[in-house]
């Protein structure tokens, strides 16, 4: 602290040693520019340039899995039935789909789309039916309890979430969901598959 009240600045190379052992945030950023300039002053032929980019979608990635952890938490409901039940609430009526497009939808196996409805229907919130027209088709449908829980806690949710997104503006958000929609595609065809894993939630430091 200065004589003057206000916080005391580091020297660059305090900063450079910060970032070198973890990227500490500064008092106006967030550590990563640190990171990047670190490493290319270091290891002059390695190139940094993807630090700044890949370093701060990975942080983002664990505040906002953490974040909606939490929001989960206090409504009451867990991430693997809040997302069976809007797969099934975005289908429109009535609000039924079979096992396997559900596994497809949630990116998960078709062991543990079956662990998630046992679950849910133990619970109420859906039920199987076979098919009228094909007795050998099975589908999983909306209940009415299901209904209600996934109307109540996705809107509650989706409010949270959009003043996660305050500090950018509509262009903002266009043009970085447009950005992340290239990006996706591209690694996508890189590892030659059109799904995308979950997000793991502890992101690497070492960049």
């Amino acid at each position: 602290m200065s004589a003057s009240g206000a916080p005391k600045r580091g020297t660059a190379q305090e900063a450079n040693q910060r970032a070198a052992a973890g990227g500490a945030v500064d008092e106006i950023g967030d550590g990563v520019d640190e990171i990047e300039q670190a490493w290319a002053r270091e290891r002059p032929g390695t190139p940094a340039g993807s630090i700044g980019v890949i370093t701060r979608i990975w942080r983002a990635g664990k505040l906002l899995a953490d974040e909606r952890r939490r929001t989960l938490a206090r409504l009451g409901i867990d991430a693997a039935t809040l997302d069976l039940l809007s797969a099934l609430r975005r289908a429109g009526e009535p609000y039924r789909l079979t096992a396997g497009t559900l596994a497809e939808l949630s990116l998960v196996s078709a062991g543990a789309i079956s662990q998630r409805i046992a679950r849910a229907e133990r619970e109420g919130l859906v039920r199987r039916e076979r098919s009228s027209a094909d007795g050998r088709l099975a589908y999983v449908t909306l209940t009415a309890e299901g209904h209600e829980l996934i109307e109540r806690n996705v809107d509650e949710l989706l409010h949270h979430e959009e003043s996660l997104l305050a500090p950018l503006s509509a262009d903002q958000r266009s043009d970085l969901s447009d950005l992340l929609r290239i990006l996706l595609n591209g690694l996508s065809r890189d590892a030659g598959t059109t799904s995308f894993p979950p997000v793991t939630v502890n992101p690497p430091e070492m960049s």
